[in-house]
């Protein structure tokens, strides 16, 4: 199991909230999380995961895109607590499609979002996790550090 630190401890080290999570594979591939106290996207498709900390194109995300994601997100939350608890199987889960409308329709309204744009920055991001349950409507138990890429060059393409 992580060592975990709590909410404080988060704080102090600069790490930051992450408050949703669109893809994880070997870590988080994609979602929305406070970079510089501000909600940005960050995506990642690198999988050749090699232990340091991983890199991530970021991008500032507008108030509307913030408000969808995290309604997106308390959906998934809500029945992944029901998962859990063996309510409910994972044929049920929101993002087959076809499930739950509201979930197919804010996915579509998201996705021109989600989308890297030309200058998305290029930062580190080295993750700690915190006390508690994983997927929560406020959040995911893991937090962000971000840092500069470990190669600058790579910020200006």
């Amino acid at each position: 199991m992580a060592e975990t630190w709590t909410e404080e401890q988060l704080i102090t080290d600069g790490f930051e909230r992450v408050y949703c999570e669109s893809e994880w594979y070997d870590g988080p591939r994609a979602g929305l999380a406070d970079i510089d106290g501000k909600p940005h996207y960050f995506e990642n498709h690198d999988y050749d995961h090699t232990g340091e900390a991983d890199e991530y194109q970021v991008w500032p995300a507008s108030e509307a895109a913030v408000k969808l994601e995290r309604e997106r997100w308390a959906i998934f939350a809500r029945w992944n607590e029901r998962h859990e608890a063996g309510e409910v199987g994972p044929e049920t889960h929101p993002g087959h499609g076809g499930i739950d409308s509201r979930y197919d329709e804010l996915e579509l309204l998201l996705a021109p979002h989600r989308r890297p744009p030309n200058d998305a920055r290029r930062l580190t991001g080295e993750l700690r996790f915190a006390a508690g349950t994983r997927y929560r409507a406020e959040g995911l138990d893991y937090w962000i550090r971000w840092r500069p890429s470990r190669d600058p060059q790579l910020d200006s393409l």
